[in-house]
């Protein structure tokens, strides 16, 4: 079946979004940065913003667990675009490519919905898309399959004309489990061969 949409993750595959950015500030190796990220949980604490827990709430709660560091996470809030390390360059030429040439391309992100029209107003790359579904805003985020439904359903998209890519392998397999051709992103320099290809 010919390959009419083009769905992209966001964090690591077209917005280089890293944490470490703001922290730089604040610890002096990489090993005091990871002491501090697993203390706080920091992949679960970003996992619950993804599925829609409130930013500012969240942000009250880290300052209460562990105030020593009260003034970082209040930043965590005010200054989170510092968290922005730019857009990958070629993941950007090939999206403006798809578009050129007649796909409809598509966002499935797994981001605060408080954070992401930060990101969205930033880069004028996300102009480019037909839609967006944010985690946030669903309440639901990948890999759970619920969430990759509703982006199917609400733009009348058949799975086995889309393509998907996403950075993480557990995101690709349950693509693929719905009948949508996954490819994993492992860098920009690859990225444009591996979709051009599933496009023949």
């Amino acid at each position: 079946m010919t390959i009419k949409n083009v769905i992209f993750d966001f964090g690591g595959v077209l917005v280089d979004w890293n944490v470490r950015y703001l922290l730089k500030d604040y610890f002096k190796t990489e090993a005091e940065t990871m002491a501090f990220l697993n203390k706080i949980s920091f992949e679960e604490w970003n996992s619950s913003l993804d599925w829609g827990y409130p930013f500012a709430k969240s942000i009250v709660e880290l300052q209460e667990k562990f105030p020593e560091y009260f003034d970082l996470f209040q930043r965590f809030y005010d200054d989170w675009e510092q968290m922005l390390g730019g857009c990958f360059t070629k993941t950007v030429a090939l999206i403006e490519k798809l578009k050129e040439d007649g796909y409809a391309l598509y966002g499935l992100t797994n981001w605060s919905a408080e954070t992401f029209p930060i990101a969205y107003n930033k880069y004028p790359v996300f102009k480019n898309f037909d839609a967006i579904a944010v985690s946030g805003a669903e309440k639901l985020a990948k890999p759970d399959e619920r969430f990759y439904r509703i982006l199917l359903d609400r733009y009348d998209l058949n799975p086995e004309e889309c393509i998907f890519i996403d950075d993480r392998q557990d995101n690709i397999e349950t693509a693929n489990k719905l009948g949508i051709h996954g490819i994993v992103f492992d860098n920009e320099d690859t990225i444009e061969a591996k979709v051009y290809a599933a496009l023949k």
